[in-house]
């Protein structure tokens, strides 16, 4: 991804955030210290619902964060648990039962498609990656099958089925047997599963995140799920970043009456508090962990503070109606995001997509992308580009953006278009 400044670039940082930017030269990466430098060199230093908040004095309204904060920044009820938990008990020693992750896992089970009620917490989203690649493995499904631009994670399990060769490389041999097919292309599927069958593990997201914000065709998830029974495969959905009311349903897959084997969430059952993710999966497919204890663990796994923050998340969610605005509030943004680039189309702007609050802009050239982020940032608003798909900026807003900082929105992201287009053009 191309970036040069913008042509009204933010105010020269503090000197606050000019020492962050020469620890981060110094202690955690060049890399990460020039990026910081490009974007304006604030740091961020506090957070509340979309807003987040620069130590130069600047707020920015978060349409980024990665799908995380699908509450907000510092949710009341989730900060008000976490507080509760580390008050009262927020690691355990992991000899005795843990009241908070069981019910924590009641109460994500709730919510789950029918069935996946067996529920395995990690930390990260990439850690439930891991974990089902191992559960498949004790199941003997040794041949992983992945999708063209999936994204599953970085670490070296969850990088094998992360199609893209950037990230891979460097870090080859990775799993071996590991197939990628063509998404949304269910006949590709089948001829991977005819060669595998029963020992065949399928991986798939229900839109594709990373990859593009690339939404299937009606059917295909149907389509995955019959041809996983035919061949006796293993049926994995990666839902951590569609999944807790992302795509405006509980699951990505309740579009179209799914039931996986396992599904994975996590970003927004944080709560965007604590990091937390899981493993959800059925009774048949959990055989092997709900057996040995001891098979799969973590240290911090299901750590009492993380599992308050989850329980809190989907206690606010059913609360306060949280999934069906995000259909509500994903359908608004997504008519004015095409009508604000509509004029743009079939030049600058090559599509707008999306499902709930989960909204991809693709651009004609990747050099737009960079520009249109450095001019979003130099306009107060924060959004993420695609890692397997860099052609598209990728819009991820809380359920709780009010109507001012929508119609600000639309205003900023109209000012970002035009000065790209010029910038473009010239």
């Amino acid at each position: 991804m191309t970036m040069s400044p913008p042509s009204a670039p933010p105010s020269a940082p503090p000197a606050e955030a000019t020492g962050v930017v020469d620890l981060y030269l110094k202690h955690i990466g060049t890399g990460r210290a020039v990026m910081g430098r490009v974007m304006g060199g604030m740091a961020e230093v506090r957070s509340e619902g979309a807003w987040i908040h620069a130590d130069d004095g600047r707020r920015f309204l978060d349409f980024g964060g990665y799908g995380v904060f699908l509450l907000g920044h510092r949710h009341p009820a989730v900060v008000e648990a976490v507080h509760r938990q580390i008050d009262t008990h927020p690691l355990a020693s992991r000899v005795f039962l843990e009241p908070v992750a069981a019910r924590a896992a009641q109460a994500l089970a709730a919510h789950t498609p029918p069935g996946l009620d067996y529920v395995h917490f990690v930390n990260s989203g990439a850690e439930a990656t891991e974990a089902a690649l191992k559960l498949a493995r004790a199941q003997g499904r040794t041949s992983v099958i992945t999708t063209r631009r999936g994204f599953h994670g970085k670490t070296l399990g969850a990088l094998s089925v992360t199609a893209n060769a950037t990230y891979q490389t460097p870090f080859r041999p990775l799993l071996p047997d590991v197939t990628q097919v063509d998404y949304d292309d269910p006949a590709d599927l089948e001829q991977a599963l005819s060669a595998r069958r029963d020992r065949a593990c399928v991986i798939v997201e229900p839109v594709q995140g990373e990859g593009g914000v690339r939404i299937p065709r009606p059917g295909y998830l149907r389509q995955v799920r019959a041809l996983c029974q035919a061949y006796g495969a293993l049926m994995v959905v990666d839902e951590i970043q569609t999944g807790m009311g992302r795509l405006g349903t509980w699951w990505g897959v309740d579009a179209e009456d799914v039931r996986p084997d396992v599904l994975l969430a996590g970003k927004g059952l944080s709560g965007g508090v604590v990091p937390i993710a899981a493993m959800a999966a059925t009774e048949e497919a959990y055989a092997p962990f709900s057996r040995d204890p001891y098979l799969h663990t973590s240290t911090f796994g299901a750590s009492p503070i993380a599992c308050a923050a989850a329980l809190a998340t989907v206690r606010a969610m059913e609360d306060e109606n949280t999934v069906a605005r995000a259909a509500v509030l994903g359908a608004r943004i997504l008519e004015d995001v095409r009508a604000v680039c509509a004029p743009y189309g079939g030049g600058l702007v090559h599509e707008v997509r999306g499902r709930g609050l989960l909204i991809g802009i693709e651009f004609a050239e990747e050099q737009a992308v960079g520009e249109m982020l450095l001019e979003l940032i130099a306009r107060g608003v924060l959004v993420n580009h695609s890692l397997n798909s860099t052609r598209v900026l990728r819009l991820t807003p809380p359920a709780v953006v009010e109507d001012g900082a929508l119609d600000l929105f639309r205003t900023t992201l109209a000012e970002a278009l035009h000065r790209t287009a010029g910038r473009m053009a010239g």
